[in-house]
């Protein structure tokens, strides 16, 4: 038995559709209400419950043998330390004690490639980097990085667990609508959108689940596996949005000074109007940093592979064309 937790989200959707293909039988933990849209049709076990509480878990996990961990809280402004910190922190240790004591033979963690320290320019961004629980980019970055610390300490007592790191995710299958996929939304928009310099690494979802997969088959207890894309700029990337959506609009390019000055501003509008932020200082932070990343241990280890960022927009643009009234935006706990 496969237990998924965030199930629902952007990547755990993917993944337990990627193992029902392959005939796995597949257990996804559903929070109390929570939108299950993203897994309509989809032949899998779901049961309530929640990682702050070690009961449900109890019950969630009895039988299971391969863990995917999942389940976090995605938030780009500080104003969600408190809650980021028990999501993210406190439920994976809850998650580590319960697979402990129900024998799960082996728990795939979903860690992010913020939670690394962060890297000077021109230093590649590998696995010797270690997690920094300290990190000042931001409250979600500290959160994960000391939920991956939390793990790999239970690797070291004997928990066979592994660590995946994916960088930007994007793709189809976005239900939820993440800080990127509303930005895809935004660009195919026919009217002006915003761009501004900078870039990251972006990696198709589908193959970020691949590579959980091959964690779990084929990863080291106690490693960590880097799962990237492409560099791309995002002024680039908008372009080539337009381009699958057959659309040509004028671009408002903010430049990177200018843009730091307006984030603070934008991050009140979106706290005032509780719209998914995008235009932040952490964001803005992102685009600028050294993000020169590198997953040829997981391709070599692993046997992982990214198709070309360029099929990944035009499938994922095709895709948001077909499915965007199934979608809404969400706060709820989800992962990427």
């Amino acid at each position: 038995m496969i237990m998924v937790t965030g199930a629902a989200g952007h990547l755990g959707n993917v993944l337990v559709r990627e193992l029902v293909a392959r005939g796995e039988t597949v257990r996804c933990l559903i929070l109390p209400g929570e939108d299950t849209r993203s897994l309509e049709g989809v032949p899998v076990e779901m049961v309530s419950g929640n990682i702050l509480d070690l009961d449900s878990l109890r019950k969630a996990f009895e039988g299971v043998d391969t863990l995917f961990h999942m389940a976090a809280l995605v938030a780009i402004t500080p104003d969600k330390l408190d809650l980021m910190t028990r999501v993210n922190v406190e439920g994976t240790r809850n998650v580590i004690q319960i697979a402990r004591e129900k024998g799960v033979k082996r728990l795939v963690y979903t860690s992010s490639i913020h939670a690394l320290e962060r890297a000077e320019d021109g230093r590649q961004i590998t696995e010797l980097l270690k997690f920094d629980a300290d990190n000042p980019a931001g409250p979600y970055d500290r959160t994960k990085a000391a939920a991956s610390l939390l793990v790999l300490q239970a690797a070291r007592e004997g928990l066979d667990a592994v660590i995946v790191c994916p960088t930007g995710v994007i793709g189809p299958h976005d239900y939820r609508r993440s800080e990127m996929g509303e930005m895809i939304l935004e660009w195919m928009e026919n009217k002006p959108s915003i761009s501004t310099d900078g870039g990251f690494d972006f990696v198709d979802v589908r193959d970020v689940a691949r590579g959980h997969i091959l964690a779990a088959e084929k990863g080291r207890a106690g490693e960590v596996y880097l799962l990237s894309g492409e560099h791309i700029k995002v002024s680039t990337m908008r372009r080539l949005v337009q381009q699958s959506a057959g659309i040509h609009t004028f671009e408002l390019h903010f430049p990177l000074k200018l843009a730091r000055l307006v984030a603070p501003l934008a991050e009140v509008y979106y706290k005032l109007t509780r719209t998914k932020p995008r235009f932040t200082r952490y964001s803005i932070e992102t685009l600028i940093s050294n993000s020169n990343i590198s997953s040829e241990k997981a391709r070599q280890n692993l046997g992982f592979e990214s198709r070309p960022l360029t099929q990944s927009i035009k499938e994922t643009v095709q895709w948001w064309l077909q499915n965007r009234k199934k979608t809404r935006s969400t706060s709820r706990l989800g992962i990427l």
